[in-house]
């Protein structure tokens, strides 16, 4: 994955809008790729047909996703799944980043994503009292997309993980441990953990995140 690896980060901050101009910047090719997408205010990307899945998550700003005769607005925090074979673009009156997964046809989703519906991230989990709740989103052999909430006082034990691994704080804080030290994370900031890079996530007060997990390796991702 080309991200930035052992500190704490705003994928918007770091991807800012260009005017005029939209932007992408792919951080992980192979069979799954993930790509950020920068869109000045009043641009649009055109319609075109794809032969897969997209999941669109709004990182700042407001998207407007084109879908046949629909338009569906999405707000900072908000994702969709987009439909197959139906002539897909987007655009922004205000300006937008978002995060772009591709998914195709093969992947397990969860039934709570379906597909032209759009739903708040943070909300699709709940808390529950001294526990760890875990959903997946949706996941093939390459890539996993996991939501994770915690319980004030909750954490993970030191471990690696089998591939890269991106955090999107949704809600609350939490101190994650990497490597030896520790960095305080909160709603809105990013971080990344490399290939089997040791790693712990305790939650001082109630902490949701989104985990994205790739296993494509370098020859993969090339």
């Amino acid at each position: 994955m080309r991200e930035k690896v052992g500190e704490i980060f705003s994928i918007p901050r770091e991807n800012p809008p260009l005017e005029n101009c939209t932007i992408s910047k792919t951080i992980q090719a192979g069979k799954t790729p993930v790509t950020y997408f920068s869109l000045a205010k009043d641009t649009d990307i055109s319609k075109e047909f794809y032969p897969y899945h997209k999941f669109l998550l709004v990182l700042d700003g407001q998207l407007d996703v084109y879908e046949e005769k629909e338009q569906i607005s999405l707000h900072k925090g908000q994702g969709m799944c987009t439909k197959i074979g139906v002539p897909l673009g987007m655009g922004t009156q205000q300006g937008t980043v978002y995060l772009e997964v591709l998914i195709e046809k093969e992947a397990r989703m969860h039934k709570i994503m379906k597909e032209g519906e759009v739903f708040k991230l943070a909300d699709l989990l709940p808390y529950q009292e001294g526990k760890i709740v875990n959903m997946d989103l949706f996941h093939n052999e390459k890539t996993k997309f996991v939501l994770m909430s915690f319980a004030e006082g909750t954490s993970l034990p030191e471990h690696g993980a089998p591939g890269d691994a991106l955090i999107f704080a949704l809600d609350g804080q939490a101190t994650i441990g990497y490597e030896g030290e520790e960095h305080q994370i909160k709603a809105g900031e990013n971080f990344h953990f490399a290939k089997a890079g040791r790693h712990w996530i305790k939650a001082g007060k109630a902490f949701k995140m989104a985990l994205l997990l790739t296993l494509e390796d370098e020859g993969e991702d090339r």
